[in-house]
């Protein structure tokens, strides 16, 4: 066949196939019952009447937008397509005008499919290879729409193909929807999802972009261009100095159509065509990283992890950062930007951003769990290697190794914990769950032990270890200073920080069961041999020092546990939301508090009554004497209560500070070296943790803790029977009469009394009804003139707060001669 009789051939077969493509359109548009009956018309193997007339309309991804609690601070905007949708109404009227006059001027006229542009496009494009659309807003709608819609890479290629089945199948659907959404429905749909470059789809992010304004403030010459951008963003970008002229050539095209389209008069097009645009170019940020100012990032990065934690999001990971990322949520969270302004100021100004060590605070509210701020000295970013800023491991091992320190840029969670960051020390802030421990088994707050400098406890420790007594294998911790130690109740002793009462506190009320009250405070053991070990109860009770803090917490959980106490024992899992709206205004409840009555109302308001005296205020009954930083009430001015913590070698500071609207707690450590010998300085955390509890509080109503009922303070008080120098059988008889429980401790104690017999009792002189009275046994000699013990066992030295320093971990076995 010659060149130009095949030729001649393939335009008749051309026109033969628009001939039936045509008839089939007409056919459907005109006769839609017809063709539901039977009136059937072939293209290649498809069959128009069995392609669907309706599919579901398919939501494009819209950015997630996050707010401070105040529902007007952006915190972050979170899109894998930067797109934000908007109703027709809040679009100037140039703009979809501008759209049909530019796309489909036959847009009011036909029902979603322009027969005859469509054939005019078939024709023209097989017989001279020029390009023309024939595709209605309605056809392009559909592609996009079914683009949206694919579930692999193979529906993608089927939704933009060139083929004649797929613009049958393109054609009915365009029916179908247009009936469906109407004209406005179609324009409305069509200008939230269209592209329009530099990563911004749909009218509201482009109108941002590139003018920085919504897009019912755009005017005409705006929208013309807008609307000449949408063919080719890639051609048409006025953001390029090189192609910015063919886009304005393309703007006053789209102008000219308006007026072809009786949109706009030409007098209008002429002003329009002489507007000088100016235009932004405002990329909004998008994730933690971009969040601005970065005050906001670690916030923002506890957020999204809460988020991708949540089944109501997707049963995966992956399905929940889709919903962040395209769900097109609006979401108010907890932070309070007043609290959180404080909270970094205050760090900063403390502690500055460049120093190796960190300063952490959080602020959560009691009875809620919301979390009203998180603050650190350190930049919310991803350190670029290349980047001079970021400093040397402080672990000189890691720094020997080229490993880079996390200061003063990271986003590791140092704040909440998680992503490999378990925690810190917290020293004697966890005082307060032995409280909390012998609270629940009846033991008053009036609770009186003798506590010495050195305390022989039952607890094993193999001598020469940190902690040991330094004649037997027991741990045998001791005081700050000496002037600590004589009889205390639960209110000089928390006041004054005393190791030598709340280690014995705890053998009584049992170490099991103060983890155990940790752990429905809120205290979550992130560290995984920890937790194995407060998890099983035969290891649990041989945690001797647990009391003193020797266990990792965070910020986050401290300020938590200690909420919990301040809310009647109400325990809430920290959130960091507010509310959650879907992009139809519904709200959804993933960020309602989830709590429970964690311990009973009287123990809460105990052990907040004795933890009013470190602080500087004053207990219901008046028994404070004694503080590690009794300056904190009144700088906050409020009903105030919490505890100071300092761990061995002053390797970590804390402070927590609760009223009964607002928890603070701060940790001072080296995040990246835990055993620095470097000293941490309470007289940097704590002024960073009560003055933001102070500036937080600012113009609030004083309200005071409730007080607890005279039992939970006194309990049923009795005299303990002087047992000295009688034998155990005999002491433990008269004991029990008078209404106590017995432990022997058969550790020979230096006594007067003969050896094997009770040296004396702890507690002596008086105790609550069914309180436990340890028996300690005589070694059968005087003690020296003066005693000293653990020579090993300094549990730190003297700090600017006074507080008692805990030692090391130590884990052994509990002796109980019962």
């Amino acid at each position: 066949m010659r060149a130009h009789e095949n030729s001649r051939f393939r335009n008749v077969a051309t026109l033969a196939a628009v001939g039936v493509l045509s008839g089939v359109i007409v056919a459907a548009a005109a006769f839609p019952l017809a063709a539901a009956s039977g009136l059937i018309a072939k293209a290649g193997a498809v069959s128009f009447d069995e392609l669907p007339a309706s599919f579901t309309v398919k939501q494009a991804p819209q950015a997630t937008q996050v707010f401070a609690r105040d529902g007007r601070t952006q915190l972050a905007t979170f899109f894998d397509e930067n797109r934000k949708d908007v109703t027709l109404q809040a679009i100037a009227p140039t703009m979809p005008q501008a759209l049909v006059a530019a796309e489909d001027q036959s847009f009011y006229k036909h029902n979603g499919v322009d027969v005859r542009g469509l054939a005019r496009a078939v024709v023209v494009n097989k017989t001279t290879g020029a390009q023309q659309g024939g595709s209605t807003l309605d056809m392009q709608l559909v592609r996009m729409l079914a683009t949206y819609a694919a579930t692999d890479p193979q529906q993608v290629v089927e939704a933009t193909e060139k083929s004649t089945s797929r613009k049958i199948k393109e054609s009915r659907q365009a029916l179908a929807l247009d009936k469906e959404l109407g004209k406005d429905g179609v324009l409305e749909r069509y200008l939230n999802m269209a592209p329009f470059g530099h990563s911004t789809y749909g009218i509201y992010a482009a109108s941002m972009y590139y003018f920085g304004k919504t897009p019912d403030k755009l005017s005409l010459s705006e929208s013309a261009l807008l609307a000449g951008v949408i063919r080719a963003p890639s051609d048409y970008d006025p953001m390029d100095e090189g192609l910015r002229a063919q886009t304005l050539e393309r703007r006053d095209w789209v102008l000219d159509q308006m007026v072809k389209t009786g949109a706009i008069t030409t007098a209008q097009a002429t002003e329009a065509k002489a507007v000088q645009l100016k235009f932004v170019g405002k990329t909004p940020s998008n994730g933690c990283t971009a969040t601005r100012p970065n005050d906001y990032g670690f916030f923002c990065d506890y957020f999204q992890r809460w988020w991708l934690a949540q089944e109501t999001f997707g049963s995966t990971t992956y399905d929940r950062e889709r919903r962040l990322r395209g769900g097109g949520y609006r979401v108010v969270t907890s932070l309070d930007p007043v609290v959180q302004k404080a909270a970094q100021k205050n760090v900063t100004d403390q502690l500055g951003v460049n120093n190796k060590e960190a300063l952490m605070v959080a602020a959560v509210e009691p009875g809620s769990g919301k979390v009203r701020a998180l603050a650190t000295n350190r930049t919310f970013g991803i350190d670029n290697p290349a980047n001079p800023k970021n400093k040397p491991h402080s672990n000189p091992n890691e720094a020997d190794r080229g490993v880079r320190g996390t200061y003063p840029i990271t986003t590791n969670p140092l704040i909440t914990g998680g992503g490999g960051v378990r925690g810190y020390q917290a020293g004697s802030t966890f005082k307060i769950f032995a409280a909390v421990a012998a609270l629940q088994k009846g033991m008053p707050m009036a609770t009186e032990m003798n506590a010495p400098q050195v305390y022989r406890s039952g607890y094993y420790a193999p001598q020469g270890e940190p902690g040991s007594c330094s004649d037997i294998p027991r741990y045998c911790p001791t005081n700050d200073n000496p002037g600590m130690a004589g009889r205390h109740d639960m209110w000089s002793a928390f006041g004054r920080s005393v190791n030598t009462y709340f280690v014995p506190l705890e053998e009584q009320a049992g170490a099991y069961n103060t983890i155990q009250a940790a752990k429905a405070l809120g205290i979550r053991f992130l560290e995984p041999t920890e937790a194995a070990h407060a998890a099983n109860k035969e290891q649990a009770d041989t945690w001797g020092s647990f009391t003193l803090g020797v266990s990792a917490t965070t910020p986050l959980d401290l300020a938590n546990a200690y909420a919990t106490l301040a809310a009647d024992g109400k325990h809430c899992e920290p959130t960091p939301v507010e509310q959650i709206v879907d992009p139809e205004g519904a709200k959804i409840d993933a960020g309602a508090p989830h709590c429970d009555q964690a311990v009973p109302v009287e123990v809460a308001r105990g052990a907040i009554d004795i933890a009013r005296c470190p602080v500087g205020d004053q207990s219901a009954f008046g028994k404070c004497r004694g503080s590690t930083a009794g300056g904190v009430h009144d700088v906050v001015d409020h009903p105030v209560a919490g505890k100071t913590g300092t761990t061995d070698s002053d390797r970590t500071a804390s402070l927590v500070v609760t009223t009964t609207t607002l928890a603070v707690a701060g940790i001072m450590a080296d995040p990246d070296f835990p055993e620095t010998p470097e000293n941490m300085d309470h007289n940097k955390i704590n002024p960073a943790v009560y003055e933001t509890l102070a500036d937080a509080m600012k113009g609030k109503p004083k309200v005071d803790f409730p007080a607890p009922s005279q039992k939970t303070a006194y309990g049923n008080q009795k005299s303990i029977p002087d047992v000295s120098c009688a034998s155990v059988d005999t002491a433990r008889t008269r004991l029990q009469e008078a209404g106590f429980n017995v432990k022997v401790d058969n550790a020979p104690v230096p006594s007067n009394c003969p050896a094997g017999s009770v040296a004396y009792s702890d507690p002596n002189g008086r105790s609550a009804e069914g309180a436990i009275v340890t028996l300690k046994i005589s070694g059968g000699s005087p003690p020296p003139a003066n005693p000293t013990d653990n020579p090993n066992g300094r549990t730190g030295g003297p700090g600017p707060n006074n507080d008692a320093r805990p030692p090391d971990t130590i884990i052994g076995q509990l002796f109980d001669a019962n």
